[in-house]
């Protein structure tokens, strides 16, 4: 069974930075590629970053040179360090697994940017 915690989100003030984490377990974390998506209040989910099995990044435009996601395969964790935080970055974030042509969803963090 796929578990999948994230941890991390606050209210920061703009321009502040914050890391988010998410653990993960129930499948081999090291085969799977994993994302973050992002749903702010009244907008669609949209992808914000992805990390391959082997690495490879890619990121939404709108965080590029603000965003930065990482894995960790000792520690099934998978993580997104955010900086320069705007207010529309204001969501909850959510990360999934992707594995064997499924995405399996968690609960999602909140990520509150306001002065």
């Amino acid at each position: 069974q796929v578990q999948i915690v994230e941890s991390g989100g606050a209210l920061v003030q703009p321009g502040g930075s914050l890391r988010l984490s998410c653990a993960a377990s129930g499948f081999p974390f090291r085969r799977a590629a994993m994302s973050w998506y992002r749903q702010a209040p009244g907008k669609e989910r949209e992808s914000v970053a992805t990390i391959s099995a082997d690495s490879n990044t890619k990121y939404t435009d709108s965080v590029k040179g603000r965003f930065i996601i990482s894995r960790d395969n000792t520690k099934n964790t998978v993580y997104l360090y955010m900086k320069n935080l705007k207010p529309e970055d204001l969501a909850v974030y959510y990360c999934i697994v992707h594995y064997i042509g499924r995405d399996y969803w968690g609960q999602g963090t909140q990520v509150t940017v306001s002065s």
